[in-house]
């Protein structure tokens, strides 16, 4: 996630960590000494992988599964508790005319306050190497956020900016009071602090807001893969047996039924965790690693979407991520599915849960109740019924894509164009070529407010603007993921549908 080498600056970071007892040995310290200049070397170290997140860790050694490879004590964490032992901040913070802010709303101000004080913070040497802004889609302009193109990815984000907005203003009168300098004060300050805390902040069992873990968040992303399948086959488990009988019966719907399950599509998965007894932060290996491969950490189960909106980046690859497509209001009256479960993978493939509810749809009223059992166990209920199911699934698809504004080959063109653009050796031919492509990447240029050059024709290509361009590549992308996974959906229908057609027509041959 992060770009900088481990330059002179980051070692003088690592030596700090391990001078406060920050370290990746699993074994007695007495026999094997903690290195005086970096808390790293025997387990892990600081690496750089381009096509993988950035920055992140290696193994310097073949690491087995749940094997310990970094412990952080707890006086280290970046905590509420531990920023509060500034009497100042203290006493302004624990003011009851600030009771209303919550504990990630408190965390944040702390975070700018204790930035404020620069070298004299406690934690300067972790503060400096923290990322200097994140593409959470709070940070996305209009033009970005139109760049999305689909309805609930805008509305998303601009619930995000709304939310972010609304936070900073509830907190400005604390912020005020603290006398923050004035560049701490601005709402693009707020996003730095409520994205570093949405994106590498810990869970801890004493405090909802989590900590801040110095070397502990070099982990890069790792998205669970077959733990979403096994997730996926408890919940229809748990559908076909205890939803069955009530959904045909009585006409319940179903957000009748979501209070009563346990919440285990939203469980964070987690390589890690705070143990008391050894009053640290403690990582563990998800899986085994060789040595010189990078070393990760499982986050959670997020979509695409839901990456962009929380950490900043998404994945080309993700197989949590999944698109929702409209169902008729009519389908929900005799459905016990949750919607949340009514989706197409990122390969393509339909859901069971919407698969389910779509066959029992197509079968007519008086006959639903006699073929329950079957629409619950996932079994197909007739070729002339999964036909039809597939053919309305692949038709909404194409509906779907025919409303967006542009064409997948059209984004890919586009995004080949952004990469162009942020390889330039002369970024003063940047504008040239925005007016040259035209659409969609001439709008971007009339959108934003570049900085100009000297003469008022060349565009500089400054920090802000290639913050400007990563935000409209990030943009960009997920669309084209989001179209791709359409695309093979009705492939996937098609295919599928005509297999089921020859195995009829044979049938019906050999009879």
């Amino acid at each position: 996630m992060e770009d900088a080498g481990q330059d002179e600056g980051f070692e003088r970071f690592l030596k700090w960590a391990a001078n406060l007892g920050i370290s990746d040995c699993t074994t007695n310290l007495s026999l094997h000494p903690q290195s005086p200049t970096s808390c790293l070397g025997h387990s892990l170290t600081v690496s750089h992988f381009p096509d993988a997140g950035g920055r992140g860790l290696a193994a310097v050694r073949d690491l087995k599964k749940g094997e310990l490879v970094l412990r952080v004590p707890k006086s280290v964490l970046i905590t509420r508790d531990s920023l509060l032992k500034d009497e100042k901040l203290c006493s302004f913070v624990n003011n009851n005319t600030y009771s209303s802010l919550s504990p990630t709303q408190i965390l944040a101000v702390c975070l700018l306050y204790e930035m404020g004080k620069g070298k004299s913070s406690w934690w300067y040497p972790y503060l400096m190497h923290l990322p200097r802004s994140y593409d959470v889609l709070a940070s996305f302009s209009e033009f970005e956020m139109q760049a999305l193109q689909v309805d609930d990815a805008i509305w998303t984000a601009e619930k995000a900016v709304s939310k972010a907005k609304s936070e900073w203003k509830e907190a400005n009168s604390l912020m005020d009071a603290l006398k923050l300098k004035p560049q701490l004060l601005t709402f693009r300050a707020w996003i730095w602090a409520s994205a570093t805390i949405s994106s590498r902040a810990l869970h801890i069992p004493w405090d909802e807001a989590g900590c801040l873990c110095p070397v502990g968040d070099l982990f890069n992303y790792a998205a669970p893969g077959e733990e979403s399948n096994d997730l996926e086959n408890v919940v229809h488990w748990m559908n076909a047996s205890s939803l069955e009988d009530s959904s045909l019966s009585n006409g319940e719907t179903t957000d009748d039924f979501i209070g009563d399950q346990p919440d285990i599509g939203l469980e964070r998965l987690t390589d890690g965790g705070f143990d008391e007894n050894m009053a640290a932060y403690c990582f563990y290996a998800r899986k085994n690693y060789k040595k010189g491969t990078q070393v990760l950490l499982g986050y959670g189960t997020y979509t695409n979407l839901e990456l962009l909106e929380h950490y900043g980046f998404l994945l080309n690859e993700n197989p949590n991520d999944k698109v929702f497509i409209p169902l008729e209001p009519s389908m929900y009256s005799f459905i016990s599915w949750p919607k949340v479960s009514m989706y197409i993978h990122q390969d393509g493939k339909p859901s069971f849960a919407l698969l389910s509810a779509l066959r029992l749809w197509a079968t007519p009223p008086n006959q639903r109740r006699s073929i329950s059992h079957l629409v619950y166990s996932g079994s197909r209920l007739s070729v002339y019924n999964e036909i039809s199911v597939l053919k309305w699934i692949s038709k909404n698809c194409a509906l779907i894509l025919s409303n967006l504004p542009t064409v997948i080959e059209e984004d890919s063109l586009l995004l080949s164009t952004i990469n162009k653009i942020e390889n330039f050796d002369k970024p003063t031919e940047l504008g040239k070529l925005l007016c040259a492509s035209g659409g969609e990447a001439r709008a971007f240029l009339e959108a934003s407010d570049l900085q100009k050059g000297k003469n008022g024709s060349e565009l500089m290509f400054s920090g802000k603007t290639k913050r400007v361009i990563e935000r409209w590549k990030l943009a960009v992308q997920w669309r084209i993921s989001y179209k791709k996974t359409l695309i093979d959906c009705i492939s996937y229908c098609t295919v599928t549908i005509n297999s089921l057609s020859s195995q009829t027509i044979l049938a019906m041959r050999t009879k």
